[in-house]
């Protein structure tokens, strides 16, 4: 049965629509389409296996990629989510390349790219005398033709865009998104070699090379690279970090290339031309009294295997080359989903080592079940094609090159109503909207079966879950019942870090989660991070900080509608009714000006000016003022008011020497950087970590979390990624 909120993510996004836009197929239909579609290869027992993926679906036992549910069984027939598209150092071959991802964009793929073949910004280019622009300006070329292509009017184009770490224009690539405007369609992330981290512990220097000239260019200070890294994750949570070599090390068909590139969300490492098809299990439908039911696991394995490789099968392929790469590998991407959920009906703290050890049972189960069932269907279909048989000895009949993956299930995680991926808990009550833009509180049902056998489960409980999202800040709430229900803002970076570890050493590939880091987390914080990331065999890691990407609400989401329009305007914060601050006095050209800078819970808020005696500009400088406050409170990034007032230059200014600014704005900004600097002042009033964001969805206006490095809505089920 599904919720009205499952029923109304698939009505929006996933329905087959007529010449007119309206809705021409139920839900049920929607998963009978399917169903048929993919048993098809089943031959004489196709009807068979209709009925048990249509079991196997409608039960939210397990749930494949947006892809499939959208085109299975319509002319489209695109039914991969992941792509990885090679980027070869020519003119031709560039722009073929970006043809060929429009293709894959419309169809609802997403598409990977290295762009380290190309050669560096400044080279010289023979054949016409001129020099290369460099990698970075064909991604905003890349970047400007994703946002024109719409997927099918249901999915926009994603990208992720790697560049390797000893790539001449490294330290340019790790800066590209600096300005929040610009390569809104791409996920960034560094390919890290395992030299350079050696160099990085090292304290030394590590070799640049120039993919044109195949030589040793330079040599760079380990540290200095790896710290403009951890930086710009600070700021902005991007470049994201993949661990290039360790990909490699677990490359299950080395002879046909290396890895140089992933999808989207970093978790699924391809060769040039490889598509791969996901699809998730709920594993809070795979609990019994508290325990994990091993057998009905089993058995879901078994035919989401088979579901996966007959998705392969029935694909209607947008490029050949893409048929012959996946069929010589046919590599699937099986996950989970509802992890937390499944640690809440265990009564398992998601941040204990009790979880940290099921999460590792757990996963070996499938990984090792998945590969027995993959052996079966070889004996029955035979093996993949390209299939090396001295490092495939002991899998000789194996079906799939690659059989788990763990990738972002936001949607789809929603229209089963449980935790997505291996993600914690975001929020245990939350305003949900439907599609007559009607909204109802969702309180989470674990917790709410709880608080019922307790007789806690009140209106006042309810009403402060929704403030926060987080059981642990309620008074009435016993100990026990808090120590269980954890949320990702109760849990450390350091754990995050670890349960993706735990869930990596069992999967073939590779791992997409977001790791959550509180708004006053230091830089620092995310070094150790990484450096924790790598220690424990993660194969790449995506940081968020709290707050960080506050300012990119306007360019999540691109539609023209008036509603969607409504919720893109930014509105700034009402005023708290008590601030902190100070004053700085400032001699300007034109006597002195007296500078209030205060601060809120949020951070800086206002700025007030007051002129002195000597006169001056007390109108411009007022107005220059409020300006500056009302872009304060609508969140616009400090630096760039800083970066637009500084340097403004006065006549009055000039001519007296004894004046300390350039002229009334550029005090200000000076003030106002000065107020950056009062770290001992923000750190005492930032708002107790687990606030709800202040991202808004750009859909129904509700708060937008960062998990599985993807934006997602738990309102209205809007995901940037999936």
């Amino acid at each position: 049965m599904l919720s009205k909120i499952a029923e109304a993510i698939l009505e929006k996004r996933y329905l087959l629509r007529g010449v007119h836009g309206e809705v021409i197929e139920t839900t049920d239909q929607l998963f009978r389409r399917v169903a048929k579609a993919v048993a098809e290869p089943e031959g004489s027992n196709a009807a068979e296996y209709e009925e048990k993926f249509y079991t196997l679906m409608t039960s939210l036992d397990f749930l494949p990629n947006s892809p499939t549910l959208m085109n299975a069984g319509t002319p489209d027939g695109q039914l991969s989510a992941c792509f990885v598209l090679p980027i070869e150092d020519n003119m031709e071959g560039i722009f073929n390349t970006l043809r060929d991802a429009a293709l894959i964009h419309k169809t609802g793929g997403g598409t990977g790219f290295s762009f380290s073949r190309l050669r560096p910004k400044d080279s010289v280019v023979k054949s016409t005398g001129g020099i290369a622009s460099g990698p970075i300006s064909f991604m905003h070329v890349y970047n400007a033709a994703t946002e024109a292509i719409k997927q099918g009017g249901k999915r926009r184009g994603a990208n992720m865009g790697m560049l390797r770490v000893d790539y001449p224009d490294i330290l340019d690539f790790i800066k590209c998104k600096k300005d929040k405007t610009k390569l809104t369609n791409f996920n960034i992330s560094v390919a890290i070699t395992d030299k350079f981290m050696q160099a990085v512990q090292e304290n030394s220097t590590y070799e640049i090379f120039n993919p044109y000239t195949k030589k040793v260019e330079k040599e760079l200070p380990a540290r200095h690279v790896w710290d403009e890294i951890v930086k710009a994750a600070w700021e902005s949570g991007e470049p994201g970090i993949f661990f290039i070599d360790r990909a490699n090390q677990f490359n299950p068909t080395p002879m046909l290339g290396e890895f140089e590139a992933t999808n989207p969300c970093g978790e699924q490492p391809l060769l040039s031309y490889e598509s791969c098809n996901l699809g998730s299990i709920n594993l809070s439908n795979m609990v019994i009294n508290g325990r994990v039911n091993y057998t009905k696991l089993a058995k879901t394995i078994e035919l989401a295997v088979r579901f996966l490789d007959n998705v392969i099968e029935i694909n209607k392929y947008p490029l050949p080359q893409i048929e012959r790469a996946t069929k010589l590998t046919r590599k699937i991407g099986l996950g989970v989903m509802g992890w937390a959920d499944m640690l809440l009906k265990c009564r398992i703290p998601y941040n204990s080592k009790q979880a940290i050890d099921l999460a590792e049972q757990v996963m070996k189960f499938i990984t090792t079940y998945a590969r027995t069932c993959s052996i079966k269907l070889g004996k029955e279909r035979g093996s993949f094609p390209a299939k090396d048989k001295s490092i495939w000895k002991d899998y000789e009949y194996m079906r799939n090159a690659a059989l788990t993956t763990i990738a972002p299930t936001g949607t789809i995680s929603m229209i089963a109503e449980v935790s997505s991926g291996i993600e914690p808990i975001f929020g245990y009550a939350y305003t949900k909207t439907v599609m007559d833009n009607t909204s109802f509180t969702y309180v989470n049902e674990i917790l709410k079966e709880t608080l019922e056998e307790r007789d806690l489960y009140t209106q006042e409980i309810i009403d402060k879950l929704l403030k926060t999202g987080r059981v642990s800040t309620i008074e009435e709430v016993p100990e026990d019942i808090k120590e269980i229900f954890v949320c990702a803002y109760d849990i450390t970076a350091e754990d995050h870090i670890k349960m993706q570890a735990a869930f990596q050493k069992y999967t073939d590939n590779a791992i997409s989660k977001t790791i959550n880091f509180p708004k006053d987390a230091t830089i620092e914080d995310i070094h150790n991070g990484y450096l924790l990331a790598y220690k424990l065999g993660c194969k790449g890691v995506t940081v968020y900080r709290d707050g960080s990407r506050d300012s990119q609400v306007l360019n999540i989401g691109t539609e023209t509608k008036k509603s969607s329009e409504l919720a893109f305007k930014a509105l700034p914060r009402d005023r708290a009714a008590t601030t902190f601050g100070f004053t700085d006095k400032i001699t300007t050209g034109c006597g002195n000006l007296y500078i209030t800078v205060n601060f809120d819970e949020h951070g800086i808020c206002e700025i007030f000016t007051n002129t002195g005696k000597a006169g001056g500009c007390p109108a411009q400088s007022e107005a220059t003022a409020r300006l500056a406050t009302l872009a304060l409170r609508t969140n616009v990034d400090y630096e760039a008011i800083i970066k637009q007032l500084l340097g403004i230059r006065c006549p009055a200014a000039i001519q007296n020497k004894n004046a300390q600014c350039l002229s009334c704005p550029d005090a200000i900004a000076r003030t106002l950087r000065k107020a950056l600097a009062q770290k001992v002042l923000l750190t005492n009033i930032i708002p107790e970590k687990g606030t709800p964001s202040t991202i808004k969805c750009p859909e129904c206006g509700q708060p937008i979390y960062n998990a599985e490095g993807c934006v997602i809505c738990q309102s209205c089920g809007y995901s940037k990624c999936n």
